[in-house]
């Protein structure tokens, strides 16, 4: 298990696109929309880190309700397992608080679940693999 990127949920997304080119000289590789989680994802190489972006679309979005509730910031971090449906198995089997009825289609091609923060000190935790 490894990082896999750190989500940040954003409100402005062009002065973040513009704070993330004078940090790192960089632009996003890769541009997506989750319309089953009514976001669109912005990834960027920070220097070997990977960097998502979380632009809600939908007022009624995870990204939306976290950002009335706490403004912009760290939203979660993701790590990468080698089957995200086992390792749901496993953390609900250890009494975590595991999100959804399993892992579901996520942004990059992966597979996706999350852990409530209450379980995790307080950050939300992604856990994906690719499909």
């Amino acid at each position: 298990m490894k990082l896999e990127h750190i989500g940040i949920a954003i409100s402005d997304i062009e002065s973040a696109k513009q704070l993330i080119f004078a940090l790192f000289s960089v632009h996003p590789y890769k541009v997506e929309v989750v319309e089953s989680e009514g976001i669109r994802t912005h990834f960027y190489d920070a220097g070997g880190v990977k960097l998502e972006l979380l632009e809600s679309m939908s007022s009624t979005s995870a990204v939306a309700r976290f950002l009335e509730n706490h403004g912009q910031g760290l939203h979660h971090l993701a790590f990468s397992v080698d089957d995200a449906s086992l390792d749901f198995e496993r953390f609900k089997a250890l009494g975590l608080r595991v999100l959804g009825d399993g892992p579901k289609n996520g942004a990059d091609n992966k597979s996706i679940f999350f852990v409530h923060p209450k379980d995790t000190v307080g950050v939300l935790m992604e856990f994906c693999s690719n499909r």
